[in-house]
């Protein structure tokens, strides 16, 4: 039993529209793609000022979080200095809340 394939183009296969078409060209790289890092860079530090001035641990914790959630996304070409400083200003606001009260936390809706 043999089967013949045909060599034909099928009418499909082209280019429907052609002058939908454009040339690929790639990001600018000075451009930020992604905010996400700076906003939640900004968010840890917020998040550190009151847990250290309003003495919130919640805040805190939330800080910390804010300040791996920034250095996930953060680029590699960027200065860690500042997110260095967010991230031990979230950490300080953590120790110094359980080192003025180290009961457990407690979440202001329960």
């Amino acid at each position: 039993m043999s089967t013949t394939t045909s060599s034909a183009p099928n009418s499909s296969d082209g280019v429907k529209r052609p002058n939908k078409i454009k040339k690929y060209t790639p990001p600018d790289e000075n451009s930020p793609d992604d905010p996400t890092a700076d906003y939640m860079n900004l968010l840890g530090m917020v998040f550190s000022m009151f847990g250290l001035m309003m003495k919130m641990k919640w805040c805190a914790w939330m800080a910390v979080f804010c300040s791996f959630i920034s250095f996930a996304n953060s680029r590699c070409n960027e200065d860690g200095k500042q997110m260095f400083s967010s991230f031990m200003l979230s950490i300080s606001a953590v120790v110094m809340s359980y080192l003025q009260n180290p009961a457990p936390m407690t979440l202001p809706w329960q």
